[in-house]
């Protein structure tokens, strides 16, 4: 029985071992996880430790599980794309068991049958070997690993949302925290004394974000050839879906074609939920239900999509005719919300202030809405919306960082060689709106990525057209969705 054992666990190992290899080769290299490490070590606090955990696996039903996404930090510092693991960074090397290291990751112990259905697991070996990491032991030997925490004067970690379920697998992610907690003398809410000041502790869940959010906003050559493939790839899908639009498809439809793009590019994922709003649910800033069964003649369809390719994302927005021709009024609201764009891309450079930017495509968008008579006045009472307080018809922000999240972590203080942003103004006209109702339902959004220069900016989504003419031009143009006939379903 032993040995049918080890032979399957062998068949195993070796039938995964072979699908593993079977993956692109243009992820982030090792060496660029490894001096990220470096240098975040670099910025910590003498007698300090950083202590990140992977991401939990989400459940969306029973016993089904949403595909795994790991934790941004954690992938930026590790490589690693699994679940249930741990890491620990020291500012200084420590001698523990007789052995010195400045680094531990923990991963799940390996188990043939969970493979089976599951697919290979990262060894502690390929962990050392694979991922570079310095030392790397299974989960399950955290419980009893011995460190102790109340010897650093802080220990650096990001607070927890209590969202982790617990599983029957020793050493998860559950019992990683658990077992954390105890061992840093984590505060129990449940048993707090009531005293009149705080305890004093060394736990510190602020500072990660404080020394991360420079280093993710700055982005290195090789994740500029990442972004420039995802921006690339979801540029093309805008483009071909142009292409392809008209009257009677569905919002899921249209979603589905960005999104087969994606796929046939070899994107993992979308990088956050798709936004497909026709007519008036282009006025919704976040609509992500895409429910809408028929799309009608004569309205405008915003599409907010991005790819994600190889954990980073693009954030391109595109609003087009669903019938290829902007009436007068929709062309004179998208060609001010493009006048905006390309008046804040103008002035995008190193050291320009983030703020300065959106204060131009502001001011850009109050002149027009007032020569289009939409407002008519620039005094606060037209311009704000008592009921949200904000602007009634651009109400959000225009710029942010994209990577590694869409809305990545980075400085927003001045702009910096190598960010990559986005430029994105909008006006968006709902039915009721204070002004003609020709303006009603109308909603406009412009996205774009840029890579800050020292001089200016690249436009990195260009693959799509921005200007209204050309959009008209290429509408005209055959889509290779064309070419597909399915049957109806039965009524």
């Amino acid at each position: 029985m032993k040995i049918f054992q080890t032979l399957f666990f062998l068949f195993v190992m070796a039938t995964l071992g072979y699908s593993q290899t079977q993956k692109p080769q243009d992820f982030l290299s090792s060496d660029f996880h490894k001096e990220r490490r470096d240098i975040l070590r670099g910025k910590m606090p003498e007698n300090s430790v950083a202590v990140f955990f992977s991401n939990p696996i989400r459940n969306r039903a029973n016993d089904v599980n949403f595909k795994y996404h790991q934790d941004p930090n954690f992938y930026y510092l590790t490589g690693h794309r699994q679940p249930h693991a741990l890491l620990l960074i020291f500012s200084e090397e420590q001698n523990i068991n007789g052995k010195t290291m400045n680094e531990i990751i923990f991963v799940r112990g390996r188990n043939a049958l969970a493979e089976l259905y599951d697919g290979g697991r990262v060894s502690t070996a390929e962990a050392v070997n694979d991922l570079k990491l310095e030392v790397a032991f299974e989960t399950p030997n955290f419980e009893t690993f011995p460190i102790d925490f109340s010897k650093f004067d802080q220990v650096l970690f990001y607070d927890f949302q209590d969202d982790v379920r617990q599983t029957q697998e020793k050493g998860d992610l559950y019992d990683l925290i658990a077992q954390f907690k105890q061992k840093a003398n984590y505060p129990d809410d449940k048993n707090l004394d009531i005293t009149p000041e705080p305890q004093e502790n060394n736990l510190n869940t602020t500072l990660l974000d404080e020394l991360l959010r420079p280093m993710r906003g700055i982005k290195t050559a090789e994740e500029l050839d990442l972004l420039r493939k995802a921006v690339k790839i979801s540029a093309l899908g805008q483009a071909e879906v142009m292409r392809a639009m008209e009257p009677g498809m569905s919002e899921l439809e249209v979603q589905g074609m960005h999104e087969f793009i994606y796929k046939k590019y070899k994107a993992e994922y979308e990088g956050y939920p798709s936004i497909v709003g026709a007519g008036h649910n282009g006025c919704v800033l976040h609509y992500i239900d895409n429910y809408k069964p028929e799309i009608e003649d004569g309205e405008l369809i915003l599409m907010d999509l991005g790819a994600e390719y190889h954990g980073y994302t693009a954030d391109v927005t595109r609003t087009i005719p669903v019938n290829g021709k902007f009436s007068k009024e929709q062309k004179a609201i998208y060609d001010l919300v493009y006048k905006a764009q390309e008046a804040g891309a103008s002035i995008a450079k190193e050291g320009v202030p983030f703020s300065a930017v959106f204060d131009t495509t502001l001011a850009i968008i109050n002149k027009g809405l007032l020569e289009l008579g939409i407002v008519e006045s620039l005094n606060e009472e037209d311009l704000i919306d008592p009921a949200t307080g904000r602007h009634r018809y651009y109400p959000h922000g225009c710029c942010h960082h994209i990577g590694l999240d869409v809305h990545d972590l980075g400085e927003y203080g001045t702009l910096e060689e190598n960010m990559v942003i986005t430029i994105e103004p909008g006006i968006y006209i709902p039915e009721g709106s204070p002004c003609d109702e020709k303006w009603w339902d109308i909603p406009v959004r412009i996205e774009d990525d840029y890579l800050i220069k020292k001089d200016g900016v690249e436009l990195l989504s260009n693959d799509a057209p921005r200007k209204s003419e050309e959009i008209e031009k290429l509408m005209k143009g055959n889509s290779a969705f064309g070419q597909f006939n399915f049957p109806k379903l039965d009524e």
